[in-house]
């Protein structure tokens, strides 16, 4: 199972299912969101799918649908395992130690990117042919 599909858009299996009501030692409530998109997308002039937040330091990073897939690649440098998704109107977090869907008290606001920022993101940054260069 991939860490940061919306979990919506997957059969959820053994692992990778949904765990309620966790207490994470990886959540630091006290961290705002890095920004409102993905942080190297936005330095390299990339773009985006979806934007998941690391629970730990609040770095935004984009989705592994995404064709750089740095959510994942955060947690592979920093070993954060919590991410929560910061799109509109979703509330999950995923642990890729455990590769478990789960329930927490949602972060502190702002829980997605702005409303106004369109999906895919950023405006003006995303390609006519996006569909055909997302990952599977």
């Amino acid at each position: 199972m991939n860490a940061n599909r919306c979990p919506k858009e997957q059969t959820i299996r053994t692992k990778g299912t949904y765990v309620s009501d966790v207490h994470h030692h990886d959540i630091d409530r006290s961290k705002e969101p890095s920004g409102p998109g993905c942080v190297e997308c936005l330095a390299t002039g990339g773009w985006w799918l979806h934007l998941r937040r690391c629970a730990k330091c609040g770095h935004i990073g984009c989705c592994d649908n995404s064709p750089s897939r740095h959510a994942t690649a955060h947690f592979k440098e920093t070993g954060h395992t919590v991410i929560a998704s910061f799109e509109p109107g979703e509330d999950w977090f995923y642990d890729y130690a455990t590769e478990a869907f789960f329930n927490a008290s949602p972060l502190p606001d702002p829980r997605s990117h702005p409303a106004d920022q369109p999906t895919p993101g950023p405006r003006g940054k995303v390609p006519h042919n996006w569909e055909a260069l997302l990952n599977p």
